[in-house]
């Protein structure tokens, strides 16, 4: 294939997973139903990857700031978690998708912790990667990266780089947000530097995997110039 159409195509999408309780309260239902309607909603992209191109899918499920939610909403958000590993673990396995986890990972409870080695353990080897964000901040991220890049001796973008949570994956693409809100919430932030952004108004239950088809066929149109003219 020619340049620039492989510049033209997706490598590593991320998505901001917003609007699981504004979907539930349209509705009159508990924001935990909310939430396992958006996990049914990554068990829907994750089964159509196959045919994308895309070699990651980086979602960010929980975030170092959602521990100001109620006690429940975490409980509930915590035991969503354990469910989805132990249910999808076996199709991960089979559909060769390999899982990465980013952010303060091993600082959650030990038995979730012990889940996820042992997923990652079981998914090594697969093709496609689905790097899933838990207790995770950019400004953290950095920050402790930074501090390893000192340590090191030097301090540069490079340096720094490559010691990013993100390190080992392709340089992101695309970002997304869905629900209407136009913010980053602190995710990803030195990876976002010059991916291309895409905000939609859909609540993040309601997104499909045709709405993923729709943002990669705008991501191609899309010139990227990285500073240049």
């Amino acid at each position: 294939m020619g340049s620039a159409l492989d510049q033209s195509r997706a490598r590593h999408v991320a998505i901001i997973m917003d609007g699981n309780g504004r979907w539930a309260k349209k509705r009159g239902l508990p924001r935990a139903v909310g939430h396992q309607r958006g996990v049914e909603a990554v068990r829907r992209l994750v089964r159509s990857l196959e045919g994308t191109g895309l070699e990651c899918l980086t979602l960010y499920a929980f975030s170092s700031e959602n521990w100001k939610r109620s006690e429940d909403e975490v409980d509930d958000l915590m035991n969503l978690m354990r469910r989805f590993i132990k249910s999808d673990l076996p199709e991960f396995v089979a559909n060769n998708v390999k899982l990465k986890i980013i952010g303060d990972w091993q600082s959650l409870a030990p038995d979730i912790v012990a889940m996820l080695e042992d997923a990652l353990a079981q998914t090594a080897n697969g093709r496609q990667t689905l790097a899933v964000a838990l207790n995770y901040g950019g400004q953290h991220e950095i920050a402790r990266a930074a501090a390893k890049a000192a340590a090191s001796g030097e301090v540069t973008i490079e340096t720094i780089a490559a010691q990013l949570d993100t390190h080992d994956l392709p340089p992101l693409d695309l970002l997304i947000r869905t629900s209407g809100e136009i913010r980053l919430s602190n995710f990803l932030l030195w990876q976002a530097a010059y991916a291309e952004m895409l905000f939609v108004d859909t609540l993040w239950p309601d997104f499909e995997p045709a709405h993923l088809t729709q943002a990669l066929n705008d991501f191609a149109r899309r010139e990227r110039r990285y500073g240049g003219r």
